[in-house]
């Protein structure tokens, strides 16, 4: 997913293996784009797992650019956060120890990888395979 405030940029879903740069946006909203192409966001799901090259850095006083602080963690898992404040920025990544890092306070310029999507729910079997598996447990009860 991408914050409400990307919906007017180019975006697409991230795949596993992705490099990701983290990327301002617009008017100051963070995000992460592929560096081959600065003007494309690239979306993630809640739950998306995340490498990063180096420690992490923040701004320490969003929106005052100036003062960074250090995340000592270099994997994070994507979340969405005030899912239920319309206007306010959701995309947020999750460190090791708890703490929540909303994106558009991280430092341009900071790469990623894309470790591991979330799993999906599984699907009811249809089809063959599953009479197959209603037949076999007939013939044993």
């Amino acid at each position: 997913m991408c914050d409400f405030s990307l919906h007017a940029v180019r975006s697409r879903p991230a795949k596993v293996g992705d490099k990701l740069t983290t990327r301002i946006f617009n008017l100051g909203t963070g995000g992460f784009c592929a560096p081959e192409d600065k003007g494309m966001a690239v979306c993630l799901l809640p739950g998306t797992e995340l490498s990063f090259a180096n420690e992490l850095r923040r701004w320490s006083k969003w929106p005052h650019l100036g003062n960074e602080t250090v995340i000592s963690y270099r994997t994070a898992i994507f979340r969405q956060i005030n899912k239920d404040k319309r206007t306010t920025h959701h995309d947020a990544l999750e460190f090791p120890n708890g703490e929540i890092v909303l994106l558009t306070t991280l430092v341009e310029g900071q790469q990623a990888t894309v470790l591991q999507l979330p799993a999906e729910p599984q699907k009811a079997q249809e089809g063959p395979a599953a009479n197959r598996a209603v037949q076999l447990d007939w013939a044993v009860g």
